[in-house]
């Protein structure tokens, strides 16, 4: 039998950063995704599915809903 894969939980301070563009002009900076969860085939795709995931988690605790992610770049460092 196989055994089950487990998805590993970035080590503490192994993040990327994004600099995050909504369809409505704004923009937030220094989004916070894992490290482990980029790269490979995807490169940088799963990213804006974490994010979005981020900014629905702070949109019920806010009550304020963000608009849909125009595009997404890695921050300067």
């Amino acid at each position: 039998m196989a055994k089950s894969q487990k998805k590993k939980k970035a080590p503490e301070g192994e993040f990327v950063m994004f600099d995050v563009y909504y369809q409505d002009g704004s923009r937030t900076s220094n989004r916070k995704v894992p490290s482990i969860e980029l790269g490979g085939l995807d490169g940088d795709e799963p990213a804006k599915a974490i994010i979005e995931a981020q900014d629905r988690k702070i949109a019920e605790l806010s009550g304020r809903p963000r608009g849909p992610i125009k595009t997404l770049n890695r921050s300067p460092l």
